[in-house]
């Protein structure tokens, strides 16, 4: 295992712990969790792994495989920098209870896809913290964790499913998270034995979900929830009385997170029944949402959606805080060849640069690696 190769030679000891924990792509589910709503992520087989030792100076000695050179030592918060600080902040938030750590990461993620590489590696650090100090932490306790370094030390207010996700989902499902009551259970999603497949369009177009406009639509839902008398958009269940009062932005974000939960139920009704085709209606509408109402899709993701539909896939939506990133396409496997060359043709059209196709299946949770 290159990781562990990597440790010893930075390290010139062996880790103690070597963990695993994956990225996500969201069956639907947008921008609802810091709403307390509903969502619908399953892992995929990407993610990141950490070989770790912990330490009793409070040093944090770090490097990661994809970017190459000596480890940095961190010795102060204050310290970090870039992609460290989903690393260090997972640390700040455990304080005293651990005493630093030599670390070295490795990742498969595709980079700036949009399937939470920084959630993954909360996840993972947050993992095999807790199992070489003992700290006695639950799957959830760890999404959380991650989701506190992400909001309090990076500075990104972010919901809890993409922790919840890296942390909670089993091979084969997707995790139905409750936001506000953290309550979950795993719904499966055996996309093969519907002779469907999830293919994720990676449009290539990186977002930056800090640079404000994540937290404008979040400032939007909450002072919406205010002016309704609420305590999450959650709560609105007069859709058209709460859109009477509104205006502007916050009647269009309303507008989305209160069709969305709805969207997610009616999906996970579905699943259960069987009916796994049909829930690609519920993908499009979605996707219209997002575009019109929340106003977080892009050009790339726009075109990808439309020209995925257009050759055949049963359903299409852009996944993830928007912006750029990505988008899946709910697809017969007979249509993956027609939808993939649909695409690609729109692109070429439009002289972007050709997107990459990802065939996603749902993986397992964060969980140790055999040494």
């Amino acid at each position: 295992m290159r990781v562990v190769e990597a440790f010893r030679g930075a390290y010139a000891a062996e880790p103690a712990t070597v963990w695993r924990a994956p990225g996500r792509v969201n069956l639907i589910g947008e921008h609802t969790d810091y709403n307390d709503g509903f969502v619908l992520p399953f892992a995929v087989p990407w993610g990141v792994t950490a070989a770790l030792s912990p330490r009793t100076d409070g040093t944090i000695r770090l490097m990661s495989l994809q970017s190459p050179g000596d480890p940095a030592v961190i010795s102060s918060w204050d310290g970090a920098k870039g992609w460290t600080r989903y690393v260090v902040g997972v640390l700040a938030m455990l304080g005293s209870r651990t005493q630093g750590a030599d670390i070295v990461i490795d990742g498969d993620l595709p980079a700036g896809a949009g399937l939470s590489s920084s959630a993954a590696l909360e996840v993972v650090i947050g993992s095999a913290l807790n199992a070489v100090y003992g700290l006695g932490l639950t799957p959830m306790e760890i999404a959380l964790l991650g989701q506190k370094a992400e909001n309090d030390f990076v500075g990104m207010p972010c919901g809890i499913m993409d922790q919840a996700a890296s942390a909670l989902c089993e091979d084969g499902k997707a995790l139905f998270l409750d936001c506000r009551s953290l309550g979950f259970r795993n719904i499966p999603l055996d996309l093969a034995a519907h002779g469907m497949r999830i293919l994720i369009i990676d449009t290539g177009v990186h977002h930056e979900l800090a640079d404000g406009q994540y937290a404008k639509r979040r400032a939007d839902c909450e002072s919406a929830a205010r002016r309704l008398g609420v305590a999450a958009l959650r709560d609105v269940t007069d859709l058209a009385g709460a859109l009477s009062v509104l205006r502007g932005d916050e009647r269009k974000r309303v507008q989305h997170v209160v069709t969305e939960n709805h969207r997610v139920e009616a999906v996970i009704g579905l699943l259960r029944a069987g009916a796994v085709a049909e829930i690609g209606a519920l993908l499009n509408a979605s996707h219209l949402s997002l575009r019109d109402e929340y106003e977080v899709s892009s050009p790339e993701l726009d075109v990808a959606v439309e020209a995925a539909v257009r050759g055949g896939a049963r359903g299409a939506r852009m996944t993830g805080g928007g912006f750029g990133g990505s988008a899946i396409a709910l697809v017969a496997e007979e249509r993956v060849p027609a939808v993939r060359e649909s695409v690609q043709a729109a692109y070429a059209e439009r002289g972007w640069k050709e997107p990459r196709f990802l065939p996603a299946t749902p993986a397992r949770g964060a969980h140790e690696v055999a040494l």
